[in-house]
């Protein structure tokens, strides 16, 4: 077991660990850390904890001090300047009739570097911009272009629900999606009913995931024969959420009636459960007969 620092360095940023070495770093204090791209201002997330030394990206970097009255103002500085920097690039897109939205500004905490993220439809000749840029900043510049997720964790706004986007208010790192998912919690596959501000797939469509796939196996498939308490008749309908299952049954006088039970009080006699979709079981429901079909099945891969 080995101890660290969980730091992050934006808000909703990735945790990254450091050694604390002798320091008593807190939960909430800021601090001064070596990088692999220099030395940055930080906050301490989770405290001092031990972890298993498998869990870490080794050389494992030192927390260098607690941020002093003077790293604090360092830091709220770079924030002003980094607007001013805005500016100043977009100026500067403009003169060269560059085509990409530039994203955010980001100083390194000793101004060695000054990071400009942007997005773009494809590749951007930004030789001319760099050497504008290096000679007004007089400094290391770099150009990173960033896909439509990063631009909405940067960004930030509200979802489809209201809420603030969880990219930007909480997600550390974003996790894989993919219309299956959609398709397995009977949602619609409208894709402007299912993808988040950022044109791609919402990120919360991962958070019951485990529990909509750990019930379908245990949900007989609709046409499937089952035993219940009254008796064998075939599935005709479930539902993942309640966990409940419709089953016609012929009751005694011969008549056939619907009756609901919870999926622990049958058991299947023959057919199959729903588990896993089917990739031929994915069918895009569009409004607009002109979008292509297939662009928007591609839109709509994991990602």
């Amino acid at each position: 077991m080995i101890n660290v620092a969980g730091i992050r360095f934006k808000k909703a940023g990735k945790i990254y660990y450091f050694d604390p070495g002798n320091l008593a770093i807190n939960k909430g204090d800021n601090v001064i850390v070596e990088t692999a791209r220099g030395v940055e201002f930080g906050e301490c997330v989770t405290g001092i904890k031990s972890i298993s030394e498998e869990d870490v990206v080794s050389p494992l970097k030192s927390v260098i001090r607690k941020a002093t009255e003077q790293d604090e103002n360092q830091h709220k500085e770079n924030k002003i300047k980094e607007k001013e920097a805005f500016n100043v690039c977009l100026e500067k897109i403009q003169e060269h009739n560059l085509v990409m939205k530039l994203i955010d500004v980001e100083y390194t905490f000793d101004n060695n570097k000054v990071i400009f993220y942007f997005t773009a439809d494809g590749r951007v000749d930004f030789r001319e911009l760099v050497k504008d840029l290096a000679t007004i900043f007089r400094t290391r510049i770099e150009l990173r272009q960033i896909g439509v997720r990063d631009e909405s964790k940067m960004v930030g706004g509200l979802g489809p629900c209201g809420r603030p986007l969880c990219c930007s208010s909480f997600l550390g790192d974003f996790v894989p999606v993919s219309i299956k998912m959609a398709k397995e919690q009977n949602l619609s596959l409208n894709p402007t009913k299912i993808s988040g501000i950022c044109g791609r797939l919402m990120c919360c469509l991962n958070y019951e995931q485990d529990t909509y796939e750990y019930t379908r196996k245990r949900l007989p498939r609709v046409g499937a024969i089952v035993n219940t308490p009254d008796g064998k008749g075939e599935v005709v309908a479930n539902s993942v959420v309640k966990e409940l299952v419709k089953v016609k049954i012929k009751t005694r006088d011969g008549e056939e009636t619907i009756r609901e039970y919870n999926m622990d009080e049958v058991t299947l006699v023959s057919g199959g459960y729903e588990g896993t979709i089917d990739d031929q079981e994915i069918e895009i429901e569009i409004q607009d007969p002109e979008i292509d079909v297939k662009k928007i099945k591609e839109l709509f891969k994991e990602n």
